[in-house]
């Protein structure tokens, strides 16, 4: 898997992640990351999908609601938003290699409190996998690389590979959450199993 750390610690932009790869790269990248999250939900079961876990940081500043914005996110509500992430950036690199301008948001979650099942999930995280590897499908045999855009004022601009990049970094930043969430409903589970 690609090593965001250096984005993160705002050393490297994503353009810098980007020089180099290719589409074939973005679709193995992709698949990469699909897997990362099949496998770390492997044995998670229904109950764990809703689980809310402890999380002293939660701060979510985009939070639908006042009172969902220090509310801590269950297995569920990450996997939905993560793959949410993804296609959204994959469909405005898809737009961008295109040759045209991103003129808003391309973005549609699956309301979180409607997960109930470790199916689901899995189900949704292959359904994200297939519509990112058709966006990427679409792009035309010679991209348009040097179409850029900026997400917000002052950042950098980004070709179609860094803004799919975007998506795959965001998700990155989601791995460990998922983990810990999963290691904390089955620690809560197995407290309450009969000795």
């Amino acid at each position: 898997m690609i090593d965001f750390g250096p984005v993160w610690r705002k050393e490297k932009t994503l353009q810098d992640l980007a020089e180099g790869l290719t589409r074939q790269d973005l679709a193995r990248l992709a698949g990469e990351m699909c897997d990362f999250f099949i496998d770390a939900i492997a044995d998670a079961g229904d109950p764990d999908v809703t689980f809310v876990p402890e999380d002293p940081d939660a701060n979510d500043t985009f939070a639908a609601t006042a009172d969902e914005v220090n509310m801590p996110w269950t297995l569920g509500h990450v996997i939905v938003h993560w793959t949410a992430s993804s296609e959204e950036s994959a469909a405005l690199a898809l737009t961008l290699a295109r040759g045209l301008d991103v003129t808003g948001r391309s973005r549609y979650e699956v309301p979180w409190a409607q997960v109930r099942s470790a199916g689901f999930l899995r189900d949704r995280i292959e359904e994200s996998r297939r519509m990112q590897l058709a966006m990427l499908d679409a792009w035309p045999n010679q991209p348009h690389m040097d179409k850029t855009y900026s997400p917000r004022e002052g950042a950098p601009g980004m070709n179609a590979v860094a803004r799919f990049l975007g998506g795959l970094s965001h998700a990155a930043a989601h791995r460990d959450q998922a983990r810990d969430i999963l290691a904390q409903a089955k620690a809560a589970q197995a407290s309450t199993q009969p000795a």
